[in-house]
């Protein structure tokens, strides 16, 4: 991913807290000299992505995860909030339209793993953890995920590199960046709130 200087992060937790924050992913692999990608939920294992693992699970009609093996190396892209910036909101003319994002891609060794149970639980506690009132599996739920568990397939990616984006706005002038984030606060509150972070 080509990131230009001014939107890279300095901050290794705010690579972490959007991973964690945004954990459906997109799994993109080489099969047979073609891109295959796929969407879905991939969780950072231990306290950082640069030295952490991820795991995830997809389906087992799914073709792809049968390249893993012959072909390990995988690009997991996870996205955050995004909006349109429209010049109608600088309040200066001339203007352009943007696009403020931010997006972190992780490649790495991907392997299989056995138990495809533990991965299932382990991604919905991490979807649980922050809804109130959350839902906790009873064993007849338990019972339920090992007769889905035939078709999934659980995998491992061992990070090996990192890189991350986070366009937003930060290289405008402070009048325009603070309409920016008015206006972000009304119709895209995440983006908003990660902007309050930058």
């Amino acid at each position: 991913m080509w990131t230009a200087p001014r939107y890279a992060v300095d901050d290794p937790a705010r690579v972490d807290a959007l991973v964690r924050e945004n954990p459906f992913a997109m799994v993109v692999s080489v099969v047979e000299d073609v891109p295959v990608a796929t969407h879905c939920p991939v969780l950072l294992e231990g306290e950082s992505v640069e030295d952490g693992t991820l795991i995830g699970h997809m389906a087992s009609k799914n073709p792809q995860w049968r390249s893993f093996e012959s072909s390990p190396e995988v690009l997991v892209v996870f996205s955050g909030p995004h909006g349109y910036v429209s010049p109608t909101v600088y309040g200066t003319d001339p203007a352009v339209p943007t696009w403020d994002y931010a997006a972190v891609h992780v490649t790495g060794r991907v392997e299989l793993m056995d138990d495809a149970l533990e991965v299932v639980e382990r991604t919905v506690a991490a979807a649980e953890a922050s809804r109130s009132p959350s839902w906790e599996p009873t064993p007849a739920s338990r019972e339920r995920f090992r007769a889905l568990l035939p078709g999934v397939v659980a995998f491992r990616v061992h990070v090996r590199t990192q890189q991350s984006v986070f366009k937003l706005s930060q290289d405008i002038d402070a009048e325009r960046y603070s309409r920016v984030r008015a206006c972000a606060g009304a119709e895209n509150p995440r983006l908003a709130e990660l902007m309050d972070r930058s």
